[in-house]
């Protein structure tokens, strides 16, 4: 299912477009590098897809082998920065294929602005979540009062179009985490909206995530005047 939205700081829209069955992630890895390529050559529009993959280990360019537990699933090498993530059923993934020649040649305001979006999407469910000094990703406070994460980022900038993206849990089988030390972090758990009582579909999920899409864009609209959040 495909759909535009007008853009911030072009006049091309951005495509959205949402899988509701699963997608491999090599099909989708795929799929990534040749848009991203096709953007590039300005030979189509930025894309926004919204998915899901079955059970899958990632390795991102700072992968440690120790940190690969227990490869129950396949594994594999996904190009974006970071380390070791899980995908799996229950949990929405957002690639973003966006033109930061057009948005602010600065990958660190990018994945700000995108911590900010998922941030105030997750407040619209109840569940306050925040930026953690020297960790990458989404955390929130887990039922037992600790720390714990609940969305996952890291992307590839190639020619200054950008891959990947992020991944928020929504109802995944937790359990599947625990192959991996995910994103290299041990001290800290994983957790997800249904395990803080709150059943959000990827419906909903989606149609929050793009009712707040302008700010997100207007985010990197202000990074591309140089300046970024902070």
């Amino acid at each position: 299912m495909a759909s535009s939205a007008p853009s911030a700081s072009t006049d091309r829209p951005i495509e959205w477009q949402r899988d509701d069955a699963q997608v491999p992630y090599r099909e989708a890895l795929s799929a990534m590098e040749t848009r991203n390529a096709a953007i590039a050559a300005g030979d189509a529009d930025e894309l926004i897809w919204m998915l899901e993959h079955p059970p899958v280990y990632t390795a991102g360019t700072s992968a440690d082998i120790s940190e690969l537990v227990d490869p129950r699933f396949e594994v594999i090498e996904a190009g974006r920065g970071g380390r070791y993530t899980y995908h799996g059923p229950g949990q929405r993934v957002g690639y973003l294929m966006l033109d930061l020649n057009k948005r602010g040649k600065d990958v660190r305001c990018f994945v700000h602005s995108i911590e900010g979006w998922v941030i105030d999407t997750l407040s619209d469910f109840g569940v306050e979540a925040w930026r953690a000094e020297g960790r990458v990703g989404i955390w929130t406070q887990d039922i037992d009062g600790r720390e714990a994460k609940i969305g996952a980022i890291g992307v590839r900038v190639r020619r200054w179009v950008t891959m990947h993206g992020f991944s928020v849990n929504l109802d995944p089988d937790l359990s599947h985490f625990g192959g991996i030390v995910p994103c290299g972090i041990e001290e800290f758990g994983v957790t997800s909206l249904a395990k803080l009582g709150k059943a959000v579909s990827q419906e909903q999920w989606d149609a929050a995530l793009m009712a707040r899409s302008q700010e997100f864009l207007d985010a990197l609209a202000k990074t591309g005047r140089g300046a970024c959040a902070t």
